[in-house]
Formats: structure tokens, sequence, C-alpha cells
């Protein structure tokens, strides 16, 4: 049986867990709960009505917040001259071709993002096995394997989100900081689930969004009242 903190067991008791929330009382239900040590992330889990085994009906992508995520993320880069010098310059941590696979298919995923130029697919394309299982591996649909690699430098340095559903349906995503102005959070969760909404494969039939529950590092969730 999973324990919890006490923390965690006091905001249980501040808040209905069965009752669905608008997005500002959420907001100061969340901000009620008693706060960790540091500024914990405030998270979003989306439960979808998706079939997870059907390839058309997995969701994914990439979305820049209209209030970024409050840090700036680690990015690296397979890209080779001018545009390796470039991307350098717009705040990549680590560029390069055949020498920065190798490293990372040595083990190195000390990083956020990684993006890459198409024509560094050949040597982007083995490293799934290192970067698929965490969600890193560059992809034409999260807007990682790109023509315009300076700008998604730029980009996902500044906050933009990669996203995925997992096999069972659902999709997490960090939105934010506590420590941000409720209006930002809220723009920022607004922001996420009417993207999500805008992706509904034509397959899916019936209730698309199940259910979206909104929490902290540290805290229970509560369930948003939105319409799926």
């Amino acid at each position: 049986m999973k324990r919890h903190g006490k923390r965690f067991l006091a905001g249980l008791k501040t808040f209905s867990r069965e009752k669905r929330y608008g997005v500002d009382e959420a907001l100061t239900v969340l901000a009620a709960f008693p706060k960790a040590k540091f500024d914990e992330t405030v998270e979003l889990a989306i439960r979808l009505g998706v079939d997870p085994g059907k390839t058309d009906q997995s969701i994914r992508g990439s979305v820049s917040l209209p209030k970024g995520i409050g840090k700036a993320r680690s990015v690296i880069v397979f890209a080779e001259g001018d545009l390796a010098a470039q991307c350098t310059e717009a705040g990549a941590m680590a560029v390069g071709g055949a020498d920065l696979a190798k490293k990372v298919e040595e083990g190195w995923t000390d990083f956020d993002v990684a993006i890459a130029h198409p024509s560094m697919m050949r040597f982007v394309g083995k490293l799934g096995k290192v970067l698929g299982p965490l969600g890193k591996m560059p992809s034409p649909k999260s807007g990682t394997v790109t023509d315009q690699v300076v700008a998604a430098v730029r980009e996902f340095r500044a906050g933009k989100i990669e996203f995925r559903s997992d096999p069972a349906g659902n999709v997490q995503v960090g939105l934010g900081k506590r420590s941000f102005a409720a209006a930002d959070l809220k723009a920022n969760v607004e922001a996420f689930v009417e993207h999500i909404r805008s992706l509904r494969p034509a397959s899916v039939k019936g209730t698309y969004i199940r259910k979206v529950t909104l929490s902290s590092t540290m805290s229970p969730g509560v369930i948003l009242d939105i319409q799926g």
C-alpha cells in the first residue's frame, strides 16, 4: 500500500476528491495546500478516451505555453556547419553530428531535449534504444526534427514542452511552478487542454477528454470540470 506524507494527507482534508472544480477554484485549492521546501512543479494529467493500441490514436506533439514553465531547458542539437554555430549562439548546451551521437549512444543523457536537423538522422536514427524510453528521441511530430533548428533551440529553451500519451492513454505534463501567479497557471492550463482537444483523432468515438487532474509535486490531485 502506498504511503503518503504529512503534507499530502493534510491537503486531502481541504477539498473533495469527488468534486470537479473550475480552473480558478482548483488553483485556489492548490494554493492552499501545505507547501514543500522547494518550488513545486504544477502538473496536469489528462486521461483520454483513446485506444493506445491504435497508431492513429497516439497523441504526441509539442506546444509553447503562453506563460512558460518557469525554467530554461537544456537542449542538445544534431547539426553541423554554420547551423551548429548558430545553435550554440542560441543557447544549445551541446551541438554535433556523429561525435555527439556516439556520446549519447554511450549513455550520456543529461539534457532535457534533443533536436535534430533532418540531414543528421543518419546518426540520430540509431539512438532510439537510448532516447526512446526517456521520451527524448527527436521526432518530426514533436517538432524536434526540423529544418529550423535554431528557432527550435530558442523555443524549447524558453519552455516549449513535448508530450505524448502513455500506454494507458494518459498525458501528463508540468505547466509551471507553484510560485506562478494564478492567472499565469490558468492561462497555461487552458492553453494546454485546448491544444490536446485540437488533436482529437477522427477515429475516436465517445468522450475524448475523460478526466483532467491538477496537482503539484507533493500534493493530491484536484479534478477539473472540463468537458471532453
